[in-house]
């Protein structure tokens, strides 16, 4: 029988205990991704603006690498 390391038993605990009846999904996320990211181009708060959001973005390693490079191609985009 294979052994869970104990940081992976932690990050599994976080996530049970901290879902939410309000969460969304990663297509809910992916859909809004462009909407938060030029949120915080702005100087505006995407995180109070978008609450739900950014709590997805927290806990889903796949969709935050999306947002990571959706706003670094944004970046680029305006600044080139």
């Amino acid at each position: 029988m294979a052994r869970i390391r104990s940081e992976t038993l932690k990050d599994l605990l976080k996530r049970v205990l901290g879902t939410r009846s309000e969460e969304i999904g990663c297509e809910t996320c992916y859909e809004k991704l462009d909407q938060f990211a030029e949120l915080e181009l702005e100087g505006k708060d995407a995180s109070e603006i978008l609450p739900l959001l950014k709590k997805h973005l927290e806990s889903c390693q796949s969709c935050n690498e999306e947002y990571k490079a959706l706003l670094t191609a944004l970046k680029e985009f305006e600044s080139g």
